[in-house]
């Protein structure tokens, strides 16, 4: 009669099963995740949300002129964070401050679950803002109002240091050989516009001006730059503080016949293609798209779990020097409107 020896069965069934289970757990580790990662992303392609929590409105109320391409990258950026975060989301601006003021009210009167605010003009905004957090309505302020952001009680602030930035663009001017800028202010009582300016006023080594004009009106923009540029021709550098505005210089600069550099703070396609091919020096990127999708996130974690993100300081986008060096990697995402 043949002995069976259970310990040896025992064993080797065992290494069987070890030897399974490791197969497919190796499975699980080299599919789960790309599962996963393909679930999110074909939730994200047809507008479904990543979480579960509850369809909550989050509003943003700008100080952008009508054609502001700036904003549009802006917007992209909330859009994309509201399909993903389960967002209602809202938007309106303008240029007029009461207006912009009014607009918030508007939206405190809706009881939105969230605020988004520029405050180019703080004096304008206060009560305004100040009446939606009495309201109970968090706010998050973008772009512009860093200053004025945790007075009026807003949670965090994000966007640039504009006075960092300017002073980043007197350096790259420096840096250039420039000897006399002009500095093309296009809102008239914008703080952040005067700050980016006098920011790079002082740190550059050469003579700047300050231009104001009107930011609504492009061909004025355009007359006002070419009449400058043809009445002093020792302007070697002319800094615009957004990219609509930076064409309307180059065409003057064509027309005056200056030697000029053109310079401009933000990033689009059309600066981006500018920058590759020579026609601009530099750009100041701040970008607007992580604005937009940081803000609408910072509010949905706040929501979701309390969370605040700053320490009680802005959280910084920019400044960013982007040369054409840089332009030809960053070009694919300016053109699908994210950079």
């Amino acid at each position: 009669m043949t002995r069976v020896r259970t310990g040896g069965v025992r064993a080797a069934v065992g290494a069987v099963l070890a030897v399974a289970l490791t197969a497919a757990l190796a499975g699980c580790s080299s599919t789960g995740g790309k599962r996963a990662e393909d679930a999110r992303k074909a939730a994200a392609a047809q507008g479904r949300a990543a979480v579960n929590t509850p369809r909550w409105t989050f509003a943003m109320v700008t100080h952008s002129g009508d054609g502001d391409t700036f904003w549009d990258i802006v917007q992209n950026g909330s859009k994309q964070a509201a399909v993903k975060d389960n967002i209602n989301f809202l938007y309106a601006h303008s240029d007029e401050a009461q207006q912009q003021a009014q607009l918030i009210d508007s939206y405190v009167a809706k009881k939105v679950d969230g605020l988004i605010v520029t405050l180019a003009k703080p004096d304008a905004m206060k009560t305004a803002v100040e009446k939606a957090v009495k309201a109970g309505i968090p706010v998050i302020t973008v772009n512009s109002g860093a200053d004025a952001s945790k007075a009026f009680g807003a949670l965090t602030h994000i966007g640039q240091d504009e006075t960092v930035a300017g002073e980043a663009v007197g350096e790259e001017l420096d840096k250039r050989g420039s000897k006399k800028a002009l500095c093309i202010l296009h809102e008239q009582g914008n703080v952040g516009h005067e700050q980016r300016c006098a920011g790079a006023k002082k740190t550059f080594g050469g003579e700047m001006q300050n231009l104001y004009v009107d930011g609504t009106n492009m061909p004025d923009v355009q007359a006002s730059i070419l009449a400058k540029l043809q009445s002093d021709p020792s302007i070697d550098a002319v800094v615009t503080l957004g990219a609509p505005f930076a064409d309307a210089a180059v065409q003057a600069k064509k027309t005056a016949g200056s030697k000029a550099e053109i310079d401009t703070f933000d990033l689009n396609a059309k600066v981006a293609a500018a920058l590759e091919a020579g026609t601009l020096g530099f750009a100041v990127d701040q970008q607007p798209y992580l604005q937009g999708y940081e803000a609408v996130d910072l509010l949905w974690l706040y929501k979701y779990n309390a969370n605040v993100l700053g320490g009680g300081k802005p959280v910084l986008t920019g400044p960013q020097i982007i040369t054409k060096d840089q332009a030809a990697a960053l070009k694919d995402y300016a053109e699908r409107g994210t950079r």
